[in-house]
């Protein structure tokens, strides 16, 4: 089986989140398969890669794409890593800019990605059994095969899947992209196929010409659905939800590892976690905390967001701080009036709180480190991995109980005295608070419950390993 990715982002090149995690690890995890002959992952070749893999870059090919009228070049740049064959597509107007997204001309940009890679599947011969898309970038690439491209032969027996990371973002651009950029003729827009909202959606596209559909958590899939999470696609998505299906993302269980991070001063394991009890009096210090192992930390490492529940968390940090015996620890950057309520509490309560208003790699990953529990309220979150780096590093997440946060977190049962942690249903502050207290009265009185469940926390498997499994049956499922 050959396997071809498209995406707008792949970790380790760059990455804004979530989407770049996944298409960072899952080639990878797929390429060890031995079902799997070839993985390659299709790219734009963003200015922010690092000089260490611009040396590495060969240079392939070029060509010319027909983007409507215009002309636009490509050149095709590729390295090999971890068993992965990258393909880099080159165009300075279009990728050569300070950030990834957040344009006047995405939907020009995008469409030229999509175009070429159409066309050079053939010109690299990389024709692949499986075509995967990512997000509305690369979602138009299932219909112009059916629409555009269909005349080449060599692509007939293409199968396509679709994730969709987050539905909220969704390509919709004016109805003219349809023969400005992409050259084809309006049918499809009058006949309601690519419309919505009286524009061109790109991932509606890609749900309705794709193969198959994922997204990154079974509840997920069962919440986009629904017209309180669907983001208005909710219709599309119930009509076709014989094709849809959700598999949990996992993390890179060669990166997240406590009993070998290289980012970590000491290291430990669920057998033994005194090194996470350095770890922790570490940090205290480093943040000019009280040195205290027995206190409870609560970790926070995030965007600072609505979305991600912060809202929620400001509300309630008068009755966290003020009941005293907790201290809590937040690195993360986003709205600038949560910013500024983090630093103020931090000012308010010098001895328990410490608000990092910052993007720190390593202090992340001591924060994940060192916590006793980490706080995820998140309004919606499709999948979300914080909370399993947390509970792979012996952190119990606390969580709003909502996409993959229900799917991956247990929470608490008092009567079996078990879990992996922390679960709310109502996303309200007083509940919030509630079950925050909850946790610290469970440290402060039940000390061996607090390491049963921090045991079972690590014990979790969210590896890759396991999770590239269910998309290999997906793909033998369509061929």
């Amino acid at each position: 089986m050959k396997v071809l990715f498209a995406s707008s982002e792949s970790a380790p090149f760059f990455k804004t989140g979530g989407l770049g995690d996944v298409t960072g690890a899952l080639p990878k995890a797929l390429a060890k398969k031995a079902e799997i002959d070839e993985v390659a992952v299709f790219l734009p070749y963003f200015q922010q890669m690092k000089d260490s893999f611009k040396a590495q870059l060969e240079d392939v090919c070029y060509d010319y794409v027909e983007v409507g009228w215009r002309r636009q070049y490509v050149g095709v740049k590729s390295l090999e890593l971890d068993g992965v064959k990258y393909y880099f597509l080159d165009n300075e107007y279009y990728f050569n800019r300070d950030t990834l997204y957040g344009y006047y001309d995405d939907g020009e940009r995008w469409a030229f990605f999509d175009l070429a890679i159409c066309r050079l599947m053939e010109k690299l011969d990389f024709i692949p059994d499986v075509l995967h898309v990512n997000d509305f970038h690369t979602a138009m690439i299932p219909f112009l095969l059916k629409e555009k491209f269909n005349w080449i032969q060599a692509y007939d027996n293409i199968k396509t899947v679709l994730t969709i990371h987050n539905i909220e973002f969704q390509g919709s651009m004016d109805p003219t992209v349809l023969t400005d950029l992409f050259g084809m003729g309006m049918e499809r827009y009058f006949e309601g196929v690519v419309r919505h909202n009286n524009a061109i959606n790109f991932l509606k596209a890609g749900i309705l010409y794709s193969d198959r559909v994922t997204t990154v958590s079974e509840t997920y899939a069962q919440e986009i659905q629904t017209p309180e999470f669907g983001c208005g696609l909710d219709g599309v998505l119930g009509y076709v939800k014989g094709k849809l299906t959700g598999i949990v993302n996992g993390i890179d269980y060669e990166v997240f590892n406590p009993e070998t991070d290289p980012l970590l001063t000491e290291h430990f394991s669920r057998q033994d976690l005194s090194g996470k009890v350095k770890i922790k009096q570490g940090l205290q210090k480093r943040l000019g905390l009280p040195i205290d192992p027995d206190v409870p930390l609560i970790g926070m490492v995030s965007r600072l967001t609505t979305q991600k529940g912060f809202d929620l968390v400001l509300a309630e940090m008068d009755h966290f701080l003020s009941a005293g015996n907790v201290q809590i620890v937040l690195l993360g950057t986003g709205y600038k009036d949560l910013e500024e309520g983090f630093r103020y509490y931090a000012g308010k309560y010098e001895a328990s709180f410490k608000a990092v208003i910052d993007f720190d790699l390593q202090l992340a990953q001591e924060i994940y480190a060192a916590s006793d529990f980490f706080l995820m309220p998140s309004a919606f979150e499709p999948c979300g991995l914080s909370q399993m780096i947390a509970m792979r590093y012996g952190s119990l997440p606390i969580v709003h109980e909502i996409g993959g946060l229900k799917d991956t977190v247990k929470p608490y049962n008092p009567i079996y005295k078990e879990g992996t942690g922390f679960g709310f249903v109502r996303f309200d502050a007083s509940v919030l608070r509630d079950t925050v207290m909850r946790a610290l009265q469970l440290f402060e009185k039940e000390a061996e419950t607090i390491k049963k469940m921090q045991a079972s926390a690590m014990s979790e498997d969210f590896s890759w390993t396991s999770k590239s499994q269910a998309y290999l049956e997906l793909y033998k499922a369509i061929l």
